[in-house]
């Protein structure tokens, strides 16, 4: 289930039929309790012993208790609240340079121990047609360690009335703004994860991720032409602090919009959402043809995690994975070239799971791995892929990324998307002065519907708000806007990026991958960039 899917589930009010997904259904009081790490700790070293004596060459465990809220509310109604938990053990294993896997559900040291068994039995069959054995990337064991999403509230420990008050006051601020109907909900997400290893690793997180969306409509009721305005909450990795709409955090951009770093004020931008989807009411359609674009970090991230994210992932520019965003254009031929153009001179595309308050921080991945910093794209060369332990070494890599992760502890893990991300520009220059360099121009705001074909090269992309900029202004806000791309010619048309004064984050909470699927959390960086000469459609003119 990709984002899209799950919010038109979710909005519906059909939020219990996500529960098996998901896990049980528990009280919220449940949500607030952990496991203790000496007995996690017991039950790893069962599994782990276990596997060693079936003949695992290497094993790793990983305990996890997966807890989600989510508090769905339309107009003056809740619709949903739906609690869940999901506790169990993951093992995998490595037997005749196979992988197995298996899992159990069941926590007590018989039911570890066979799962352990399981895994090792089922590397063993498979190894009967393994044509080449398993290369894992040494990982040095870090013993006994933990880490935590550096939270100030806990959003778990928040009572389920104060988030339906704060749902409901905000539906309430955008009715009484203009808005004829508005659906809002919050995403509250705690994953407690203990991993150990044969390499000598026991690694206890506890990793915490929040989104408040929302959706405001407005009406024509003479026409009944109607237009929808998302909210501009940035999804991240912190507690319940994110929703305090401190002041410090808000920004102003061109063209009269607001985005929030840090701390996001929900109520504030569900008014300023009702406003602005009545404005579209009235906004003139654009003039297909080219344009430069002046893009905002909220916009920005999709048009990333589309064009970058998904196809530097190693295993899908191999063609092991075709799943949810197929292949990659980014073959190994490009990367083995050293001088691929992905970009213009000033473009560089990093990974990074270590940055603060993003979706995919965390200390370690799901290997054990310390998670890091590396380089994709540098000043426009396409340079490295994000690859795991057992993919390293196609690409001469000497330790993995620390990019691999899994939604479940009844699911393997697998090679996942890190924080992707476009670095700030090097010289100071802010959005209102890169808008005074363009002529003929379209500041985009948020992120809209998209379409990308099976290897990430040609692609369609959407959004919030447009606003016309003529001789360096702004002069109107604008409709229908939608740029086409083909990858590398849309980042080597990148012209200008702003400082990191201006570096802003976005994200999707539930980005799919893999078959049987998987979601994951992802953040994406950047500042207000420019792109030259972009082709502009009219959506409402190729809707017929």
């Amino acid at each position: 289930m990709d984002r899209r899917d799950f919010i038109k589930a979710a909005g519906a009010g059909v939020g219990a039929l996500l529960l098996p997904v998901y896990g049980n259904a528990v009280a919220a009081e449940v949500l607030t309790t952990k496991l203790d790490v000496a007995f996690k700790k017991k039950l790893a070293d069962i599994a782990l012993n276990a596997a060693t004596k079936a003949g695992a060459s290497y094993c790793d465990v990983r305990i996890g208790r997966y807890l989600r809220q989510f508090v769905i509310t339309r107009e003056t109604k809740v619709e949903n609240v739906v609690n869940t938990e999901s506790t169990g053990v993951g093992v995998r294993v490595i037997v005749n340079g196979t992988w197995g896997f298996a899992a159990s559900s069941g926590l007590s040291d018989d039911a570890v121990a066979k799962a352990a068994q399981q895994a090792a039995a089922i590397a063993k069959a498979n190894s009967k047609f393994q044509s080449t054995p398993v290369q894992l990337a040494p990982n040095k064991g870090v013993g006994e360690v933990s880490w935590a999403t550096p939270i100030k509230k806990n959003s778990m420990e928040v009572p389920i009335k104060d988030k339906v008050d704060l749902l409901l006051g905000v539906n309430d601020a955008a009715l009484k703004a203009g808005a004829d109907y508005i659906r809002s909900t919050l995403f509250l997400v705690n994953e407690q994860k203990y991993f150990a290893s044969t390499d000598g690793s026991y690694i206890d997180q506890d990793v915490h991720r929040i989104w408040s969306p929302f959706t405001v409509t407005a009406i024509d009721k003479k026409s009944g032409k109607f237009r929808e305005r998302d909210g501009f909450s940035e999804p991240s990795g912190l507690g319940f602090e994110y929703l305090d709409g401190k002041p410090e955090h808000r920004v102003a951009l061109p063209g009269g919009a607001v985005q929030y770093t840090s701390s996001y004020n929900m109520k504030e931008d569900a008014i300023a959402a009702a406003k602005q989807a009545r404005a579209k009411l009235k906004a003139r359609s654009v003039k297909p043809g080219k344009y430069d674009l002046v893009l905002d970090p909220s916009h920005l991230w999709l048009t990333i995690h589309e064009s970058v994210g998904h196809p530097l992932e190693l295993d899908r520019a191999l063609g092991y994975e075709a799943n949810f965003a197929g292949t990659s254009f980014a073959t190994i031929d490009k990367w083995k070239s050293k001088s691929f153009k992905y970009g213009s001179d000033i473009v560089t595309l990093f990974a990074d799971k270590t940055q603060p308050g993003t979706l995919g921080a965390v200390g370690y991945d799901d290997e054990g791995v310390k998670t890091k910093r590396w380089d994709l794209v540098k000043d426009g060369v396409f340079v490295n892929y994000q690859a795991i332990r057992d993919q390293v070494h196609i690409i001469g890599e000497k330790e993995s990324q620390g990019c691999c992760y899994a939604d479940s502890w009844a699911n393997v893990q697998f090679q996942r998307m890190a924080n992707v991300s476009l670095a700030p520009g090097k010289t100071k220059l802010s959005p209102a002065d890169m808008v005074k360099g363009v002529e003929n121009g379209i500041y985009i705001v948020g992120n809209g519907s998209f379409s990308i074909d099976q290897q990430r090269y040609n692609a369609q992309f959407g959004g919030q708000l447009f606003y016309e900029i003529k001789d360096g202004k702004i002069t109107e806000q604008i409709e229908d806007v939608a740029y086409q791309i083909r990858t590398p010619e849309f980042w080597n048309a990148c012209s200008a990026i702003c400082d990191e004064s201006d570096y802003r984050f976005g994200g999707s909470f539930f980005d799919g991958k893999g078959q049987p699927p998987q979601i994951s959390a992802v953040s994406h960086g950047s500042s207000t960039a420019r792109f030259n000469g972009i082709n502009v459609i009219n959506t409402a003119r190729s809707l017929g």
